[in-house]
């Protein structure tokens, strides 16, 4: 009867050491408080009432970083939000370096945001969230590399401005679009009036374009309106007075 005794103990000894971590688990095992090694995944046993376990999940994590209202480099408060993704990639480092790693990995996330947003100006802000992104990332995950955790992504999720901000950037806006617009008309005029002095030109050393040019405009005219009289006055005459004003100045300048 002893020997029986004996032997179910034995078995309840090695049944209660016995544990199963999930594909997506790791334990971190302590005998008498040292680190001994990490578990898992699977079935694995650890020694009852000397050994003691702390599973970690491996899995990537999202973690939504409050909003945060900030002050810009150009001394504009605006409030942003932003989320992390972040998995444990060691860990026992995870364990025993910090005390608590989301906890940790979230302020640090926090406190970076509202520094970098405070390097920037309230445009670069709003159109370099890239090169913000990539800067965040890389000084969250550098920090968190002695933790055992690896940043996988931050992204700027929001960006919410005062709404007299607001009001003067469309006042830019409308007066950037409104400066575009002219400057295209000007440079529509400018070549306009660069083709039309060409035209002429052109027309100048042919009088027989000149002529049919006078009837294309008749003949246009005459589509609109049919009631209007056009007299024509032959190019002859305005040659002549041309010669006649030419002989009059030399005559006018003579003294008397």
């Amino acid at each position: 009867m002893s020997f029986l005794a004996v032997v179910l103990v034995i078995i309840g000894f090695l049944l209660l050491g016995i544990r199963i971590a999930q594909e997506y688990e790791r334990a971190i095992v302590f005998r008498l408080g040292r680190f001994t090694g990490t578990r898992g995944p699977g079935l694995y046993w650890i020694i009852p009432f000397i050994e003691r376990q702390q599973t970690l999940d491996i899995r990537t994590k999202t973690v939504d970083l409050e909003q945060q209202e900030t002050i810009t480099k150009d001394s504009v408060t605006i409030k942003v939000n932003a989320v992390l993704w972040f998995k444990v990639i060691d860990p026992a480092a995870a364990v025993i370096k910090v005390a608590n790693y989301n906890q940790a990995v979230y302020q640090l996330a926090v406190t970076a945001l509202r520094n970098i947003i405070g390097q920037h100006q309230l445009d670069e802000v709003l159109r370099g969230r890239q090169q913000i992104n990539a800067t965040l990332l890389q000084l969250v995950d550098t920090a968190t590399e002695p933790w055992g955790v690896k940043i996988e992504l931050v992204e700027i999720k929001d960006v919410e401005i005062p709404e007299s901000m607001q009001r003067a950037m469309a006042r830019e806006a409308e007066a950037i679009r409104e400066k575009r617009a002219r400057i295209i008309k000007a440079e529509a005029e400018l070549e306009a009036s660069i083709k039309l002095t060409q035209g002429a030109k052109q027309m100048e050393a042919s009088p027989m374009a000149l002529e049919l040019r006078r009837m294309q405009m008749i003949s246009e005219i005459g589509i609109d309106n049919n009631t209007t009289t056009v007299v024509l006055i032959p190019s002859e005459f305005s040659h002549a007075a041309k010669g006649l004003a030419a002989m009059a100045v030399p005559a006018m300048q003579q003294p008397s």
